[in-house]
């Protein structure tokens, strides 16, 4: 089989007609209908079931379909991979990020690499902290900008930024007009967490265990800007990065330690692209601006 049938197939699967397909194609129906028998006799059984003038992609199709995009996509890579080699400016960097960070960090460690590299390509992703150094071990992506530190011997590490963290509190709350809170003090409050696979509950857990608060959780989200919506709502109280969302007020952690450090992490053992490697040895070599969320040394954001 071809590379141009397993292609012609993914199409004509999409479609499940092949005038439609043979047309997307630029080629005519008996050549499109002559690749698909020939795949359906390597592989010994019918991908379609044909019903009228029409084609319905049948089990063993769905079957295929995984795999010959997989086939597919590995060759892309490989191509991708060997365009590095020769001009490491030209290749893709794959980075997986948690959410919050796509609307700001991401998009200045990116500008700020351009002009070194306009001919990079990124292709982004952006999940739960557990998912993206899942992903990051698996081999799927070649770089994740990620907190906290993951702790982990095959992981390598190299901080970024670090931002304080504060207790997000509705307008209204009694502590909302104090300058500072110790964590202690909540023990009677409700608490509106991301939700545990990602790494600011995972710092926020180890900071209420600290201060011997288990908290009671009203609700759990999987984006920063729905807490800050809930919390504004009288829900709950976060522990969340700045800046604050309308409705809500940020005020000072007193305990030590309250703060991340998002960083940049690559697998210690494993090969990566020329293009990703260039990609992290500028962003290690000059960092990125400072601007950005609240950091330790700007509250202005509160």
């Amino acid at each position: 089989m071809t590379v141009d049938e397993l292609r012609w197939f993914l199409i004509l699967a999409e479609t499940e007609h092949v005038t439609d397909a043979a047309a997307m194609l630029h080629i005519t129906q008996p050549t499109l209908s002559r690749a698909i028998a020939r795949l359906e006799r390597r592989l010994g059984a019918p991908l379609f079931d044909r019903e009228s003038h029409r084609l319905r992609l049948n089990e063993y199709g769905e079957v295929f379909r995984t795999y010959a995009r997989r086939a597919l996509d590995e060759l892309a890579t490989g191509q991708d991979r060997i365009a590095a080699m020769l001009d490491p400016g030209c290749g893709t960097v794959s980075l997986a990020f948690p959410h919050s960070f796509g609307s700001w960090l991401v998009p200045e460690l990116i500008s700020t690499y351009r002009p070194s590299a306009p001919e990079t390509r990124f292709l982004l992703r952006s999940d739960s902290a557990d998912a993206v150094l899942a992903a990051l071990r698996e081999g799927s992506v070649d770089l994740i900008v990620t907190s906290p530190e993951p702790r982990a011997p095959d992981i390598e590490w190299f901080p970024l930024r670090t931002q304080r963290l504060w207790l997000a509190f509705p307008g209204q709350h009694p502590l909302a007009g104090r300058d500072s809170v110790s964590l202690a003090e909540l023990a009677q409050e409700q608490f509106v967490l991301l939700r545990p696979e990602f790494g600011l509950r995972q710092i926020t857990d180890r900071l209420l265990a600290a201060a011997g608060v288990r908290p009671d959780i009203a609700m759990e989200s999987t984006e920063l800007a729905t807490i800050g919506g809930l919390v504004a709502s009288g829900i709950g109280i976060a522990v969340l990065p700045g800046p604050a969302v309308a409705g809500t007020r940020l005020v000072r952690i007193s305990d030590s330690g309250a703060y991340r450090t998002i960083g940049l992490a690559w697998h210690g053992s494993r090969h990566t692209t020329r293009t990703a490697h260039r990609f992290r040895a500028f962003i290690t070599s000059h960092g990125v601006p400072g601007s950005g969320p609240t950091t330790l040394a700007d509250s202005s954001d509160v």
